[in-house]
């Protein structure tokens, strides 16, 4: 009932637009119109126009049309006229409800553009179309069987002398189409005879003898290549590498050109799926790893999207490409067909993609892991936003394995990393060597937008967590990690970490860090009392404890006199017990004392016990990460050369116990005679002298040691322990430690030379501490043989020749004459020997960088003795 009503209307609007003559001509009345007259033609064309999608071009503005109504009426004089429609168009407005109708703007500008069309008798002159010049719907046909007679005389009829030898058949159609070739302008005439209707017919025809494939089947092959597939005309030429078409297929050499570079998406397409299928096949042989695989599922993706569209422009690619001649008798060119141009505007942001992908497959073809992840973040550097929309969504796909394995770690302590595809590389090592040789950064998958330093707090993060874990036994770093990621507010789940969150990232793993490293210290410092096993090591093994060292000394000292060989490392180890026993070092902690050992080096059959003899400290998990066996070599080195100076200053206080001045030595100067006299007095002289040097060294050398380098050394390293934030500075403190003591020690790589003299230094006084023994033990001892043979009877007996007193003097005289002179002799080679190793010794000091060997040279130089004799020596040899 309403479509015939709505039939009707249009019927009587027809009929009033029509004019009188012609409808009147026809016989044409409102209830009666023979079939296919002018009248129902123009029914028929304007019920197509209001079923179709035509819309006007000017945005729905119901107050603006009525605005422009009066102002047009107004501007023709009708001024009456624009009053009445004001007060019409006021009433219109103002109804509403049941009947009424709804989309008044549509109305108005139907009344507006049939009243422009009215008024257009003056552009109708000037060949121009009421469609064109109102802007709205072309105008209604009327009779166009004289415009096709027109037409088709004009198409048939030779061409003329007049016309120029370039004229041709199309410019004839250009000139009914009313298209000025001179001008260059396109003028819409309103073609009153229906010629640009059939030009454009012509024109069709004439593309169609140049072509002998159709535009359609163009688009469906393009689109056809478009996913790697052959069609019926476009098809994949090896040998070019490309998609073409035939040379034995005619089109014109544009379209050949336009489909060449369509076709360049397919070829990309080929090389994207070919990276995939290879990569998917694999799979299976663990070549590929998750990043690989998450890249793979990633540009699967974007190809689904990308067939998508492909699927919606096949199925435009089914409607019909209108001809010329169609789309203008439409009066519009849009529609839902598809050709050739139109399909490379829709194609135009696919192909940016697909060359993304293209150039990233290949920058991935020999790369994995991180450096994958790199390779493609180097591509993201793009001022194009789309590229940079398109690589952030690509990046947070492939990289979130990257992501998960950074979060795994750092707050798990767990290495999920079985294609070796992370930047931290673990290795299977002993408990001991966990922290330093467990686990290491690997540079070359470490992606760009990792900084390194971000990478090494990244890797002790998780080296902490393990550390706690299998060498300290401690499930507290776990709730560490968990008020770190609160803390910053970041979730401890998978997925919470993606690409382009660098600073949520970088946070999360710097109060993991510090919380971590924090709890790690503690156990260290409360648990495990590592200040504590370090001060042990100084009392005991670098010899801090006076008074243990001392009934060390006296106790172990007659024992390794004896051959190496001999001597029972569980006898030493009874001794080193009743030291401990003897010494205030009974009051330390057991756990400390049952970790100190006696440990005998490698010796060979000529060697002492002194030479051999060596403490150690016992260092059980998770200490040995710190005092590792490099570590407790390098404090060996340290006790070796503390105790020959312990023993060499042992040595000079039993040599002084032989030399000093008693009631032997006085009872030894009244049998000399005086000869033998003088000379003892000087071989006694000597020794007292030279041991006096030798002393003044050792206590100057031994008081360098205990406090400018032991202990200035000890306060460095116990204010560096209270700024270590973490194991990595615990560690790196304790090493400035002991090379500290190692260089002021003259153990140090650069100080070997004077180390070396050194030790000559210590063997000479060893060797002057022997011939001391050998001079005053032998007086002893010869004094006490010849007193048990030759003991007086009585007092008379005495007086006589041959007794003691009186007989004996000349042999006693006789064999110290001897004695005195051997030893005068070693005496001297060493007296010599050892003023030469010394002085060069002093002269060496003052050259070395080390600011505290200049301090050990002016120690032992205070009086300026060495200094003048080395002048004195200068000037003598001048």
């Amino acid at each position: 009932m309403e479509d015939q009503k709505i039939a009707d209307l249009v019927m009587e609007l027809v009929l009033r637009l029509l004019p009188p003559d012609a409808a009147s001509a026809a016989g044409i009345t409102r209830s009666h119109h023979p079939p296919d007259s002018v009248a129902d033609r123009a029914f028929r064309y304007a019920m197509r126009i209001i079923a179709s999608r035509m819309s006007p071009s000017v945005a729905p503005d119901e107050a603006a049309v009525a605005e422009s109504i009066k102002r047009q009426l107004v501007n023709d004089g009708h001024s009456s006229d624009a009053l009445a429609f004001a007060d019409l168009y006021s009433k219109f407005s103002l109804k509403s409800g049941p009947g009424c109708i709804r989309n008044r703007w549509a109305l108005l500008y139907l009344l507006k553009v049939v009243s422009d069309d009215r008024r257009s008798d003056a552009a109708r002159a000037r060949g121009l179309s009421a469609g064109t010049v109102s802007g709205g719907l072309p105008a209604l046909l009327l009779d166009d069987g004289v415009r096709e007679a027109r037409v088709r005389d004009l198409v048939d009829r030779p061409v003329r002398a007049s016309y120029s030898p370039t004229s041709s058949r199309s410019s004839l159609l250009r000139k009914a189409l009313g298209l000025d070739s001179g001008g260059g302008l396109l003028l819409v005439s309103k073609d009153p005879d229906n010629l640009r209707q059939a030009a454009l017919r012509e024109f069709a025809d004439l593309s169609r003898e140049e072509s002998a494939v159709s535009e359609s089947a163009l688009v469906k092959d393009v689109i056809y290549a478009c996913q790697g597939i052959d069609g019926r005309y476009v098809k994949f030429n090896p040998e070019a590498d490309a998609y073409a078409l035939p040379p034995t297929v005619r089109v014109p050499r544009s379209t050949r050109i336009v489909v060449r570079k369509l076709c360049e998406l397919g070829w990309l397409f080929r090389k994207v799926k070919g990276y995939i299928s290879a990569s998917v096949e694999r799979f299976q042989a663990e070549e590929v790893g998750t990043i690989g695989q998450a890249f793979c599922s990633a540009l699967q993706e974007e190809l689904s999207d990308y067939y998508k569209l492909l699927a919606v422009l096949e199925a435009q690619s089914l409607n019909p490409i209108p001809l010329v001649s169609e789309a203008a008798t439409d009066g519009s060119s849009s529609g839902d067909y598809l050709s050739l141009r139109r399909l490379a505007v829709w194609l135009a942001e696919p192909l940016v993609r697909m060359r993304l992908m293209a150039v990233l497959v290949d920058d991935c073809k020999i790369s994995r892991g991180g450096a994958m992840a790199g390779a493609i973040h180097s591509r993201a550097r793009h001022g194009d936003p789309l590229v940079q929309e398109f690589m952030g969504r690509l990046l947070r796909k492939v990289c979130s394995p990257l992501f998960e394995m950074v979060r795994s770690w750092v707050l798990e302590g767990e290495l999920n990393d079985v294609f070796g595809e992370f930047f931290i590389l673990a290795q299977p090592v002993k408990a001991e060597s966990l922290w330093s040789e467990g686990y290491r950064l690997h540079p070359v998958m470490l992606p760009a937008f990792f900084p390194e330093s971000l990478a090494q707090r990244i890797l002790r993060t998780g080296k902490s967590i393990n550390f706690l874990r299998v060498c300290c036994e401690d499930q507290g770093w776990a709730e560490a990690a968990a008020e770190a990621a609160a803390t910053v507010g970041t979730s401890t789940h998978k997925g919470e970490l993606v690409y382009g969150k660098t600073e949520a990232l970088e946070a999360l793993v710097v109060e993991a860090a510090k919380r971590i490293d924090q709890h790690l210290l503690e156990v260290m410092y409360t648990r495990y009392k590592f200040k504590d096993h370090c001060l042990a090591i100084k009392r005991y093994l670098l010899l801090g404890q006076g008074d243990f060292v001392q009934y060390l000394m006296d106790t172990v000292g007659p024992e390794l006199s004896e051959p190496a060989n001999t001597i029972s490392s569980f006898k030493l180890a009874g001794l080193l017990e009743s030291a401990i026993r003897s010494s205030n070092a009974q009051y330390d902690d057991p756990n400390i004392l049952e970790r100190l050992r006696v440990k005998m080096m490698p010796h060979d059959s000529g060697d002492r016990g002194w030479d051999v003899f060596s403490l150690d400290y016992d260092s059980r998990v998770p200490l040995n990460t710190v005092f590792t066996e490099s570590v407790m070599e390098r404090y060996l080195r340290i006790f070796n050369f503390l105790w020959k100076l312990r023993r060499v200053e042992h040595a000079l206080i039993a040599a002084w116990k032989n030399m000093k001045p008693n009631c032997t030595i006085s009872r030894l100067l009244e049998m000399q005679e005086g000869a033998a006299k003088l000379r003892f007095v000087t071989v006694s002289r000597k020794c007292q002298v030279l041991w006096g040097e030798m002393n003044n060294f050792v206590t100057n050398l031994q008081y360098y040691i205990m406090f400018e380098v032991l202990e200035e050394s000890w306060s460095s390293f116990l204010k560096e322990l209270d700024e270590a934030r973490d194991l990595d500075a615990l560690l790196a403190a304790h090493e400035k430690y002991l090379n500290s003591i190692l260089e002021k020690s003259l153990l140090g790589e650069r100080t070997k030379h004077i180390c070396k003299v050194l030790f000559i230094l210590f063997d000479l006084i060893l060797q002057f501490r022997s011939l001391a023994e050998r001079l005053y033990e032998g007086i002893r001892d010869f004094q006490s043989r010849e007193r048990t043979k030759s003991k007086p009877k009585s007092r008379n007996e005495m007086s006589k020749p041959n007794t003691y007193v009186g007989g004996s003097r000349k042999v006693f005289s006789q064999f110290t004459g001897e004695l005195l002179k051997r030893i005068g002799e070693d005496l001297d080679k060493i007296v010599k020997e050892y003023s030469s190793v010394l002085e060069g010794f002093i002269s060496q000091l003052p050259v070395e960088q080390h600011v505290d060997l200049k301090f050990l040279f002016f120690r032992l130089d205070f009086t300026e003795f060495y200094s003048r004799l080395k002048v004195n020596d200068t000037l003598k040899s001048i």
